[in-house]
């Protein structure tokens, strides 16, 4: 009988004409790395370390695209000065939740956050009825040793970042290597001594602290400014932008740890 000439019932009554159809799924890859990295605990100015391992999921997406979450450093450091905790997600929503003593590194932090789609939480208490400094200096070693163990073994990572941020007249350009090797290159001109009540002297400080416990190259220059405020705040801005950029995973590499001698290390 011609094909054609099927009615949709004698169809359903032929069960010999039904083709059982078949689900197919795509064959996705998938796979998960360990991670580790270690809680910090300083105490009478001695180290403590725990191990701890962080699990985090990859998989490929159709363009086979490498896709991670969960890039997360955790950090207490105490001492006879100070007393921080800092927790970073860098795979995170930039959610800031950060209380310091000091209002103006809060409001700092909050950028990093911000502008770097990091989930930042501090929780700091020191002597600031001294000065600023020892909370302000911890509060920053403890965040590059957070970001050293988030980072992992850095593999399939950027590795370099670049960004300019304006704010009204002030203009910062910062550039950054996670390389392993601490560098600070650090020109900023800040006219007044203070902003509110912080010390701009301890901006310079903060990020000489951060690259020392990172293992970060790190340069910092001021192409326009004259408010000290938006002079400050753009710097924090252009160096969330950049390290997002550098801690962000790039699908080429396909996992590939980014140098040509196959290691990235903190020296």
């Amino acid at each position: 009988m011609d094909a054609r000439l099927l009615s949709s019932s004698s169809i359903l009554s032929s069960p010999q004409l039904f083709v059982k159809p078949k689900l197919i799924v795509p064959n996705k890859p998938f796979f998960s790395i360990t991670t580790p990295f270690r809680y910090l605990t300083l105490s009478s100015n001695h180290l403590h370390m725990s191990s701890q391992t962080a699990r985090a999921s990859l998989n490929s997406d159709d363009n086979g695209s490498t896709l991670t979450s969960g890039r997360i450093g955790e950090v207490k450091r105490v001492t006879k000065e100070t007393n921080v905790f800092v927790k970073i997600n860098l795979d995170g929503s930039g959610v800031a939740d950060s209380t310091t003593g000091i209002p103006f590194l809060d409001h700092m932090l909050d950028q990093l956050a911000s502008h770097g789609l990091f989930d930042v939480h501090v929780r700091a208490t020191g002597d600031i009825h001294i000065d600023d400094h020892h909370t302000n200096e911890d509060v920053a070693l403890s965040i590059g040793t957070a970001l050293l163990q988030a980072l992992g073994d850095r593999k399939g990572i950027n590795r370099f970042g670049d960004f300019s941020a304006p704010l009204d007249e002030a203009l910062i350009h910062v550039s950054l290597d996670l390389s392993g090797r601490p560098y600070l290159g650090y020109d900023l001109q800040i006219p007044t001594q203070r902003v509110g009540t912080y010390d701009t002297q301890l901006v310079e400080h903060f990020f000489q602290s951060l690259v020392n416990t990172s293992g970060m190259t790190l340069h910092i220059r001021q192409l326009a400014g004259k408010n000290s405020h938006h002079i400050i705040e753009a710097t924090f801005k252009a160096f969330a932008r950049a390290l997002r950029q550098a801690t962000e995973y790039d699908p080429r590499r396909r996992g590939t740890i980014p140098s040509s001698k196959g290691v990235l290390s903190r020296s």
